[in-house]
């Protein structure tokens, strides 16, 4: 089961989070994503949030990620999660557009 909300900001990621929790998922179940690593990194520590790692996506891909464009880290962490390469690709672009993506799967 996985769900996925677009968000413009830190605010918004934060009440999307706290909808995930409500309706079941864990902390360690909710990931987010934007597009420029440091502010995926902040959003995360500020709100709590698990990040998208080796337990996640696996030893080869979590390496591979060193030599990928950061569009092509995001779709691969994105697959890793439970999203085809389709969905992956749609909001990558919402990524890149400057919103957040803030992802509750059980399938990782």
């Amino acid at each position: 089961m996985v769900n996925v909300k677009v968000v413009e900001n830190g605010v918004q990621a934060k009440e999307v989070v706290e909808q995930f929790a409500r309706s079941g998922f864990t902390m360690k179940e909710i990931y987010l994503l934007a597009h420029d690593k440091t502010r995926s990194e902040d959003l995360e520590k500020a709100i709590n949030v698990n990040n998208i790692g080796v337990s996640e996506q696996g030893l080869f891909d979590s390496m591979s990620n060193i030599f990928r464009s950061r569009g092509d880290e995001l779709r691969s962490k994105m697959t890793s999660l439970g999203l085809s390469q389709p969905e992956a690709e749609q909001y990558e672009e919402q990524l890149d557009r400057g919103k957040v993506i803030v992802i509750a799967s059980k399938v990782a």
